[in-house]
C-alpha cells in the first residue's frame, strides 16, 4: 500500500527586524509624548494666550481724529504777531560806531647782515623780527636825538629787551659808546632844535630826590639777599614789580635758579623785564633755602607755598594721616595730584622728619 503523500507545512510569516533605534524612540515617546486630553489642553492654552496679547487692542478706545488746522493757524498768528514787533521797534544805534583798522601787511624776514640803524625805516626794522610798535618807536627816537651815534643809544630804547639787543648788536656799524665829550651832554633833543615859544618862563628844574635817576651801569647783586630799593635800580623795575619779586621769594623760601624770576605772576607777560632781572642778579653759591615740612607742616603753612596751593596741600595732610608719615621724597608719587614736574621743583625744598 503506498505511503502517503506528505502534505507541505504552511509558511511561516517572516518575522521582522527588530529596529536599533526602536528602544530610544520608545524612550522620546514616553518622555515628550503628548496624550490627547494634554495637547487639546495646551491647544486651549496657546488660544488663551494669543487672546491675552490682543485684549488690549480690542478694549482700547477709538481716538478722535486730530485736526492741525486749527493750531497751524494760531501759530501762524503769533509768528505774524512777533515780526510785526520786531520790524516796529527802533534798532539801537551804538553811540561809538566801530573804527575800521586798515590790515597790516605781512614783512618778509631777511637775514641779518651788517647794517647802520641811522638809515633804517620801520620797515627795515619790522624785516629783522622786530614788533611794529617798536619799530616805529625806534625810528621816532632817533629823530629826536637826532640820529644814533653809538650803539648804547640803542641799548637804551625802551622796550627793547635785552636778548633782541644781543641779536642785532654785533650787526650794528656803530661803536659801543659815546665820545667822551658827549657821553655826560647827551639829550632827547638837540640845542636849538626846537625854538623856545615862551622865552620868559623858567626851564622846568626838577625836585631833587623826588625821582631818582637809575644807574646806567649796576653791578649784578644776590637776588635772595636784596631788597625792594636795590632790585628798583632795575630799568623797568618798579615799587609794585620789586615788591612782588620780594613776596614771591619769602613764600617760596629763596631762588634757586635765575629762570624762576619767570614764574612770578606780575612778569609772565614781561619776558624784557626777566631777562633784566636775569642780567642784574644772581644766585650765591651753596645758597640752601627755607624748607617746608610735609610731615609737621599745617594746611596753612603747606598751601602758601607756590608749588603746592590748596589743593595739593589739602591731599598732602589726608594722605599722611591715613598712610603715615612720608619717608622719603619718592613716596610723594603715591599722590596722583602731584606731576612729575612739580615734584622735581618741589624736591630742593622738601625736608621729612
Amino acid at each position: 500500500m503506498p505511503a502517503p503523500a506528505q502534505r507541505p507545512a504552511p509558511a511561516q510569516p517572516p518575522v521582522p527586524r527588530r529596529s536599533v533605534l526602536q528602544p530610544l524612540q520608545r524612550r522620546l515617546r514616553r518622555y515628550f509624548g503628548f496624550s490627547r486630553r494634554e495637547t487639546s489642553g495646551f491647544v486651549l492654552l496657546l488660544l488663551l494666550m494669543v487672546l491675552w496679547l490682543w485684549l488690549p487692542t480690542l478694549l482700547r478706545p477709538a481716538l478722535p481724529q486730530y485736526n492741525p488746522a486749527a493750531d497751524q493757524q494760531q501759530l501762524n498768528q503769533w509768528a505774524a504777531e512777533l515780526a510785526a514787533r520786531r520790524t516796529t521797534r527802533p534798532r539801537s544805534t551804538s553811540r561809538y560806531p566801530k573804527r575800521a583798522y586798515a590790515a597790516r601787511t605781512r614783512v618778509p624776514q631777511v637775514a641779518l647782515a651788517p647794517f647802520n640803524p641811522n638809515a633804517f625805516t620801520a620797515l627795515d626794522w619790522q624785516a629783522r623780527g622786530l614788533p611794529v610798535w617798536l619799530a616805529e618807536r625806534l625810528v621816532k627816537y632817533r629823530t629826536a636825538v637826532g640820529g644814533f651815534k653809538a650803539k648804547e643809544q640803542i641799548r637804551k630804547a625802551y622796550g627793547l629787551s635785552d636778548t633782541t639787543y644781543a641779536r642785532l648788536a654785533p650787526y650794528i656799524q656803530l661803536p659801543e659808546q659815546l665820545p667822551p665829550h658827549e657821553a655826560g651832554t647827551y639829550a632827547r633833543t638837540q640845542p636849538g632844535q626846537y625854538p623856545n615859544r615862551y622865552p620868559d618862563r623858567k626851564p622846568f628844574e626838577a625836585t631833587p630826590g623826588r625821582f631818582a635817576r637809575k644807574p646806567t651801569r649796576l653791578a649784578a647783586f644776590d637776588v635772595n639777599t636784596a631788597d625792594t630799593t636795590q632790585l628798583m635800580q632795575i630799568r623797568g623795575i618798579g615799587r609794585g614789580y620789586a615788591r612782588r619779586v620780594v613776596e614771591y621769594r619769602q613764600r617760596l623760601g629763596g631762588f634757586l635758579r635765575e629762570d624762576q624770576l619767570a614764574e612770578i605772576y606780575a612778569l609772565r607777560d614781561a619776558p624784557d623785564l626777566v631777562d633784566s632781572l636775569r642780567k642784574y642778579t644772581f644766585v650765591a653759591p651753596g645758597f640752601a633755602p627755607a624748607f617746608i615740612d610735609v610731615n609737621n607742616g599745617s594746611f596753612e603753612e603747606l598751601q602758601a607755598h607756590p608749588y603746592v596751593g590748596k589743593r595739593l596741600a589739602r591731599v598732602l595732610v589726608a594722605f599722611r594721616q591715613q598712610h603715615g608719615p612720608f619717608r622719603q621724597p619718592a613716596d610723594l608719587r603715591q599722590i596722583r595730584v602731584l606731576d612729575e614736574a612739580t615734584l622735581e621743583k618741589l624736591q630742593p625744598y622738601l625736608m621729612l622728619r
